[in-house]
């Protein structure tokens, strides 16, 4: 079933009666090629890269809930490239062109909307930093824009710039960045894979991995024993205890990061908007509610719901920045689970077994992450080799110290990151 204006409009006339389900619901099979744990946007997008780029389509992706109902459902659906360090420069300036045509890959609308991102600074350190930042994203072959005061004034009339504390010194203009639909994404992807023959398998938790002769063998999951000679451990926040089954101890802490949305507004935040004194970003969705958060909670955690404390905190930041909110009600909140590795970059790689593959350690930055993380680990998977724009994400830059990218300078506490 493809999607065109046609077909909608076809359908809009004869009472919406000849859509199809998105994905099929298959029955387990005994055995795959590859079987992918995790049914979020990582899991989802290397399962597809893997049916479309390499031509697997007997293929699982085993999730023990249901599609976009962890992490990639759960975040402030923020797409940038604005990093500084190699390795993390290079990945994400990859994934946002996969971002760019995304769409018509997937002949989905993942409501992707390049409106701009401004990273806000408030001190002369701030703005010697981000013009660093922005001339390495320069380098890159991305975009980035110097803005004085006047000229954050001109795009965001609605800070408030004579903050006593915290005054507006200028701001660093991503134009390319934005935001795109968290869950379209997800349902995107596993429609995308379904479609080249890839099983995705609900409410199929896995308990065990089967590992012979220093080789993965399959696993052991609430719906039997699956069988396959590739295994990618693709779970967020969960990655420490499905590696855990393998007999790893990954260099991980999970950490609950909360995300707010007030009820729906006239659109009046074009960009999406964060504050330089404190961890602080905001957007406004197509339904007009403001969709914002802020730290982490700052202890280890599972839970998916988040405290008070961090919740006001973030309250705080925002109306610091911004009082023209003051009066918006807040309809909901939830956490994310994320996977912070000490130097708040990912882990796309090999592990010691043969046939397993771990993709891990997002902090902050998986959803943008999405499809070039696919990519990347679709590609070691298929050929064995690693991706050129993911080759600094190695597992073992933690034993050896070398090639860690501690993007902000926060040094080896998970948490700061």
């Amino acid at each position: 079933m493809r999607f065109s204006g046609l077909r909608v409009l076809r359908e809009g006339l004869t009472g919406n009666k000849g859509w199809q389900p998105h994905w099929r619901d298959p029955e387990p099979k005994a055995e795959y090629d590859a079987v992918i744990i995790g049914g979020g946007g990582h899991g989802l997008s290397t399962a597809y890269y893997l049916a479309k780029t390499h031509g697997m389509t007997n293929i699982a992706v085993l999730e023990k809930g249901y599609i976009g109902g962890g992490n990639v459902g759960r975040n402030t659906t923020i797409v940038r490239a604005n990093y500084f360090l190699q390795g993390n420069s290079e990945f994400y300036s990859h994934s946002l062109k996969l971002w760019e045509g995304l769409e018509e890959d997937l002949n989905y609308n993942v409501m992707h909307s390049q409106r701009g991102l401004i990273n806000l600074f408030h001190s002369d350190g701030q703005r010697d930093a981000f013009v660093r930042r922005g001339n390495a994203m320069a380098v890159q072959g991305d975009d980035a824009v110097l803005l004085d005061r006047a000229g954050v004034a001109r795009h965001l009339p609605y800070l408030d710039f004579d903050n006593i504390r915290f005054p507006v010194y200028g701001g660093l203009l991503h134009p390319r960045g934005g935001t795109a639909r968290h869950d379209a994404v997800a349902w995107g992807y596993a429609r995308g894979a379904d479609r080249r023959g890839v099983d995705l398998l609900q409410n199929c938790e896995v308990t065990g991995i089967d590992i012979e002769n220093g080789a993965v063998r399959g696993v052991q999951t609430t719906r039997g024993a699956i069988r396959a000679r590739k295994v990618g451990i693709v779970v967020a926040g969960r990655s420490g205890q499905v590696a855990a089954m393998a007999g790893m101890r990954l260099p991980i802490e999970s950490h609950v990061l909360q995300a707010f949305v007030t009820e729906g507004l006239k659109p009046c935040i074009d960009h999406v908007v964060s504050f330089g004194m404190g961890h602080f970003y905001m957007s406004q969705s197509d339904k007009g509610g403001l969709v914002f958060g802020g730290d982490l909670d700052f202890y280890a955690s599972y839970a998916q719901r988040g405290n008070l404390p961090m919740a006001e905190h973030v309250m705080e930041a925002g109306m610091t920045l911004m009082p023209m909110i003051g009066k918006a009600k807040v309809l909901r909140s939830w956490g994310g689970i994320m996977d912070m590795t000490p130097d708040g970059s990912p882990i796309i790689d090999k592990t010691d077994t043969g046939g397993l593959f771990i993709d891990c350690g997002w902090c902050y930055g998986g959803f943008k992450a999405v499809p070039g993380s696919g990519f990347s680990l679709a590609h070691l998977m298929a050929t064995g080799q690693h991706h050129a724009p993911a080759a600094k994400f190695r597992l073992d830059r933690f034993r050896t110290g070398r090639g860690l990218m501690d993007e902000e300078g926060t040094g080896s506490q998970h948490n700061l990151h």
